[in-house]
Order: C-alpha cells, then structure tokens, then sequence
C-alpha cells in the first residue's frame, strides 16, 4: 500500500528512541500531520531500545520496527552506541535506521558518516523532513512490506 508519493509504505511501525518528552511529543505531532499512517513505540534509553529490538525482557513480544528514529546523546547507551550494537545483527541490521541530531552541523562532529546510519533529521522534526528522509530510504522496505493489509494508526509506550 503506497501513500502516493512514490511508493512509500503506508503503514510503518516506527520505534522512536528518545529521552526528551518534548521531543516525543514534538516527534508525535509532525508525523501525526503526514499521509504515513503509523504504529509508534517509544523507548527512552539505549539500553530498551537493544531489549526492544532484540525483543527481550519486557519487549518479548514487541513488533519489529519498520524504521528506528534515533536520539544521539542517551542515557544508559548512547545512540552510536546503539548503531554499532546493531551493526553485523543480520535479525535487525537490515532496519533502517536514522539518528536525530540537535543541530545539523552536528553530523560531522558526531561522525555520523562513520557510523552504520542510514539518514539524520534535525530535530525538532518537522512532516516535511521526514517525508524526504522516508524516499531516500524507500529501497530499504521489500515488496512484501509495501503490501501492508490493514492501516491502523495507534501508540504503544512501556509502562515505567
């Protein structure tokens, strides 16, 4: 299922990993503006957002994502850290992945060409970036994944 714009998927489950709750709320609301319909699960440290992927503890039965927003600076494990954690998982390596940054000249200074991602955003989000990060990674969905059934748009945050 396609939103019209050059095939993207129509429904994503998107894991965002961010400690800031105005982030997430700042997050929440571009994507909520944008014709991608979503499933959205947040995690607000690098250590659940590993579990969460790995689908253990708590996150047993956690969905796979279809795409991982990333903050960079977090507690327990950093964003990198968590990139290069995953980098060589051929079970999750494969998920695109994109680190939000504070500043857009940050990318060189974090290194982030040096980093197994697949894109940055500047933070706060806006419908607009995310949409244009969403084409650069089109290639990264297979077919079976374009031909998503039903369109359900829900939140799903762990209890703390």
């Amino acid at each position: 299922m396609s939103d019209g714009a050059g095939g993207l998927p129509a429904t994503l489950e998107i894991l965002l990993v961010e400690d800031n709750p105005g982030d997430v709320r700042l997050t929440k609301e571009a994507l909520r503006t944008t014709s991608i319909d979503h499933t959205f699960h947040v995690v607000n440290d690098g250590s659940d957002a590993l579990d969460f992927l790995y689908r253990r503890g708590e996150f047993a039965d956690a969905p796979r994502p279809d795409l991982v927003l990333l903050d960079f600076k977090l507690p327990r494990l950093n964003g990198d850290e968590v990139a290069t954690e995953i980098e060589g998982t051929p079970s999750i390596e494969e998920i695109p992945l994109v680190v939000l940054t504070g500043h857009p000249a940050q990318d060189r200074v974090l290194g982030l060409d040096e980093l197994p991602v697949d894109d940055a955003i500047t933070k706060p989000v806006d419908a607009d970036g995310f949409l244009e990060t969403l084409r650069s990674l089109e290639a990264s969905w297979s077919s079976a994944e374009l031909e998503t059934e039903s369109v359900t748009t829900s939140e799903s945050e762990p209890a703390r």
